[in-house]
């Protein structure tokens, strides 16, 4: 008689105990794997909010880049506009954008990337009224046919402050759209008045928040009861979408008051509960079994009902070990997402590098094309030997281009691991060499001011005689007209070096754009507005400072700031 009620106290007892244990360990791990799926869901949404940013900055400076260019003011001046159309489909393979258009004063399309859309009309658009309106950038969303938004930049192109035209430059936030499809979770974009832009779900777009939550079929009485013995040890639901229940997240995309809105499933923490409580569960049956083992050897007809349960219990850790499996595939899946986004960064660095390869090698390239002539002309007067010189520079000339192309592969690596000891004496020297062939052809006077004693800076020689030999170029393409052309050349050593090249030029006619991206005052085909972006850029690399202005007595003067190589600081310090 003591023996079956001690089993079935002890049976009981055990009993309470796994069942406090199982509820206790559900409440602890919901909410913890709740917590840690709601962090990750923070963490995407940080994710897209930034590309989506990151995609609206780099296409907002675009109009203004392109309102500023005078290949387009020329065009709308003049009404020729065969050139437009390739300059803009040039600029769209650099940076990324959708399309671009170019449009007159009456709103008609007279350049575009999309050629289907030229002599449209957008005069009503409100991409055309809202630029025309102001002097800034404007940005303006437009709901399409399809339900879809479209996202436009535009900016209204001015000759003598007189509106001419608008440039509208079209964002694709549609790909970073279909980049969100595929995941645990629904993703949608809001604005400030809570209108639906961006969605995984097609029939969102264009909605309310609240109106595209709500369009969904009732759920049945089964679906309901499902939902309700589903949900038994999960915290209350955020919201439900489609009938299941959701975890929401919201963040805010620091532009135009928008909103990123995510609705994750709860199925990632039930599964990993579940695994947990199925292994609570699975130790515990095994405790049991021991004791009914234990304490009731004769029930060997319990040992069946025993056996049935393990391997209940196994089919229970296969499936789990599936779902794992499963599990670690999504997890590759969103590592190779990630390796596609920082490869399409690199991407839009290699059209910038591009760009500064070709405006660098037309230098070389020029010098070469001159000293070919030389030596053509030597050979064909019998004079080997110096043709032979000419030849040696062609070589020094090819080597140097290789030397310039190996450092623009670099261009973005910041440090001073390449820097070495420089007399800034010496490049001048080098610059003046490598320029030499164009000062002759011009009649250019030089007038050349060094001091005796070497001039060390810290710097990389090749970047540094590219500085120099960029500012030559440009002070002899800006004495082009002159009749009397004088070049002087400066070099100081005080605090800090001190390098000054002044022309007898035309001088600088907008000192405020001088160093931007694509400003140059040459014709079309003979430069881009590099030179001197470029050159700023290397120039504060090797910690110092360039500088442009007019001169007193007109032409321009470049001066070129540098730190002395520190062992001089301290031997100047010493006397």
């Amino acid at each position: 008689m003591t023996s079956p009620r001690l089993m079935r106290v002890v049976v009981l007892f055990f009993v309470v105990v796994a069942i406090s244990v199982v509820w206790v360990s559900n409440r602890l791990l919901t909410e913890r794997f709740t917590e840690s799926t709601k962090t990750r869901a923070e963490l995407r949404l940080a994710l897209y909010s930034g590309s989506i940013v990151s995609e609206l900055q780099r296409n907002s400076a675009v109009p203004l880049l392109l309102a500023r260019d005078p290949v387009m003011i020329a065009a709308l001046n003049s009404g020729d506009y065969s050139a437009t159309s390739q300059r803009l489909i040039s600029y769209q393979k650099e940076i990324g954008a959708a399309s671009m258009m170019l449009l007159d004063g009456d709103g008609r399309t007279v350049a575009a990337t999309d050629r289907q859309k030229l002599g449209s009309q957008h005069r009503n658009a409100n991409y055309f009224v809202n630029a025309v309106r102001t002097n800034d950038t404007v940005f303006t969303t437009s709901e399409m046919e399809t339900g879809a938004t479209e996202f436009n930049f535009s900016r209204r192109v001015t000759s003598e402050k007189q509106g001419i035209g608008v440039i509208v430059v079209k964002v694709d936030l549609a790909k970073l759209e279909q980049s969100w499809i595929g995941t645990s979770e629904a993703v949608l974009v809001s604005d400030s008045e809570g209108r639906i832009l961006l969605a995984t779900e097609p029939q969102w777009r264009g909605r309310p928040v609240q109106e595209a939550l709500a369009a969904r079929p009732a759920p049945s009485a089964i679906e309901r009861a499902i939902q309700a013995t589903a949900d038994w040890s999960q915290t209350p639901a955020d919201a439900y979408l489609k009938g299941q229940a959701v975890l929401r997240t919201e963040s805010r995309i620091p532009f135009r008051g928008w909103r990123l809105i995510s609705f994750t499933t709860y199925a990632s923490v039930r599964e990993r509960v579940n695994g947990v409580l199925a292994m609570e569960i699975m130790g515990f049956a095994i405790l049991l079994a021991l004791i009914f083992y234990v304490l009731s050897r004769r029930a060997r007809s319990q040992s069946v009902q025993f056996q049935r349960e393990s391997i209940e219990l196994r089919r229970l850790n296969s499936r789990l070990q599936r779902e794992i499996a499963e599990r670690e595939k999504v997890q590759r899946n969103l590592q190779v997402a990630e390796q596609t986004l920082a490869q399409s960064s690199k991407l839009a660095a290699l059209g910038e590098m591009s760009a500064s390869v070709s405006h660098e090698l037309n230098q070389p390239l020029a010098a070469m094309k001159t000293y070919l002539a030389g030596a053509k002309l030597l050979l064909q007067r019998h004079r080997p030997e110096e043709a032979l010189s000419s030849f040696q520079r062609i070589d020094d000339l090819i080597e140097r281009m290789g030397a310039i192309t190996r450092q623009l592969k670099s261009y973005a690596r910041k440090g001073t691991e390449d820097f070495a000891p420089i007399d800034l004496r010496k490049s001048v020297g080098a610059a003046l060499t490598m320029m030499e062939p164009q000062l002759n052809k011009m009649k250019v006077e030089i007038t050349t001011t060094l001091p005796k004693e070497p001039v060390m800076i810290e710097a990389d020689r090749i970047r540094l005689e590219q500085v120099i030999i960029n500012l030559l170029r440009n002070a002899l393409d800006a004495m082009k007209d002159q009749d009397d052309r004088q070049l002087d050349i400066l070099l100081s050593k005080g605090e800090t070096a001190m390098l000054t090249i002044r022309d007898n030029g035309h001088g600088i006619e907008d000192i405020d754009a001088l160093f931007e991206p694509f400003y140059t005052t040459k014709a079309p085909g003979e430069g881009v507005g590099l030179g001197l972006a470029i050159s700023t850029g290397i120039i504060k690399d090797f910690g110092g400072r360039l500088t442009g202005r007019n001169g007193a007595d007109g032409g321009a003067v470049f001066e070129v700031q540098l730190p002395l190589k520190k062992q001089d600081d301290d031997m100047r310090a010493a006397e």
